[in-house]
């Protein structure tokens, strides 16, 4: 009897010695879960604020956006529910898909032309000597992304005006002929208005491209020179794999800005002559502030905003699939 006491007694011990270790890890765990949750918690406040303006500033006015679309109201008066009928009118009537047609034209002039020309200027700059003649190039030609649009927009009306300086300089050099009221002209106010959104960019996608050239490994420049590949080769065989997540932010941001241009359309043109240059952003202006048509108005922006996502989600696929 007294060696099975013994022998229990042991046991009895070795359990009563773990049990302080299993409480103290546990201590430790509610520690550490406390810590976490203090962390969330503040991490909550921090973000809280931005939270609270995104929801007060995006997603209140969205979703009343969307109420507001699927009613017929002035803005003023009293509101009547006509379902679908916005919608509809926006996909059968032949203004509002004149000014869809124009904002994808826009892209060429708001992405094509300034990624290309970005691709383009950010080769030479890099091929330069760092020095001054460098960093002026880039300071230049990134001078319009800090004017205002409206400004810029004013500022190109005068230019493209009968007498303005571009009809000057054609002249000076003898093609007079060609020159015209290029904003008044239903042929070339869309390609005009498109330029504006070509330099104004340009300068934009030069420095951003510029900096992801300097990311890229340059051993891949001297193993091309070694292969004996020429200027164009390297900048097809390195540059532009090396570009590709730069060139889709770039593409994304165009896109964009092509789709709902505003400020350049209504300060030189304001969507004329006709419809030549009538774009969603002023169309959307038109009817809610001049026709006071706050529900088709709606109806408008919300379909520009699916427009805007169903062009940029498939960028974003591209891009991700390419960088795998």
């Amino acid at each position: 009897m007294k060696v099975q006491e013994e022998s229990r007694r042991p046991a009895a011990t070795a359990g009563l010695r773990a049990r302080p270790v299993a409480s103290e890890s546990a201590v430790r765990g509610r520690r550490k879960a406390g810590r976490a949750g203090k962390r969330m918690l503040a991490g909550w406040l921090l973000v809280m604020p931005a939270l609270l303006a995104y929801c007060g500033f995006v997603v209140y006015p969205l979703l009343t956006g969307v109420q507001y679309s699927f009613y017929k109201w002035n803005g003023v008066g009293p509101s009547q529910w006509v379902g679908l009928d916005n919608y509809v009118k926006v996909f059968t009537d032949q203004t509002l898909l004149a000014a869809i047609g124009n904002a994808f034209l826009l892209i060429a002039f708001f992405t094509v032309i300034p990624v290309s020309a970005g691709l383009v200027l950010a080769t030479l700059i890099r091929s330069m000597k760092p020095g001054f003649v460098s960093s002026a190039s880039q300071t230049i030609l990134f001078l319009p992304q800090i004017i205002p649009l409206a400004a810029a927009g004013i500022a190109w009306s005068w230019m493209y005006a009968q007498t303005g300086a571009v009809n000057q300089i054609l002249e000076a050099v003898g093609l007079g002929a060609f020159a015209r009221p290029w904003l008044g002209d239903f042929q070339t106010a869309l390609p005009a208005v498109g330029l504006i959104g070509s330099w104004v960019l340009t300068g934009l996608c030069t420095v951003l491209l510029l900096t992801g050239i300097g990311k890229i490994d340059p051993s891949l420049y001297e193993a091309a020179r070694l292969d004996g590949a020429g200027w164009f080769r390297e900048f097809i065989t390195v540059t532009i794999p090396g570009l590709r997540q730069e060139i889709s932010v770039l593409v994304t941001l165009t896109v964009i800005a092509a789709l709902s241009s505003f400020d350049i359309i209504y300060t030189t043109t304001l969507g004329g002559p006709g419809r030549s240059t009538l774009v969603p952003g002023i169309s959307i202006y038109r009817i809610g502030f001049t026709q006071n048509d706050v529900g088709l108005a709606s109806a408008f922006g919300i379909v520009l905003m699916v427009l805007v996502i169903a062009c940029v989600l498939p960028i974003q696929r591209l891009a991700r699939e390419s960088a795998r």
